[in-house]
């Protein structure tokens, strides 16, 4: 028979002091990766994207905010190797897209065809 002895205080606080550490360290990763991305604004007003064209970083994230005050807009990104879609945005709404993979990419409003956002993603 195996007698069990009771953790220390000692013992206990050592425990703690790990998994802080661990959990400190975790959480300083995410809060770094989130530090490292970019945010870039873009407009959707009077049926086109203001500005045109980004060059932006992969993890790089761009908000586009309806700024229209009476027009719905519905951006999406159709490629092999990103895809993307807001779904229909009223006035003053907003939509991120977190750009992860490199390429060059074409943002467009499926309800003014008009409108086009080139993104170069390095």
């Amino acid at each position: 028979m195996q007698v069990q002895r009771a953790a220390t205080p000692k013992r206990r606080e050592m425990a703690f002091i790990a998994i802080a550490a661990v959990s400190l360290s975790l959480l300083g990763g995410l809060a770094w990766a989130d530090l490292a991305a970019r945010h870039f604004q873009v407009s959707q007003r009077g049926r086109a994207f203001q500005p045109t064209d980004l060059d932006i970083n992969r993890g790089d994230v761009v908000t586009i905010v309806n700024d229209d005050g009476d027009l719905l807009h519905h951006a999406y990104i159709e490629s092999d190797q990103f895809n993307f879609d807001s779904g229909d945005q009223e006035p003053g709404s907003k939509v991120d897209i977190a750009f992860t993979t490199p390429g060059s990419f074409t943002v467009l409003c499926g309800i003014h065809p008009k409108m086009k956002l080139t993104v170069r993603v390095n």
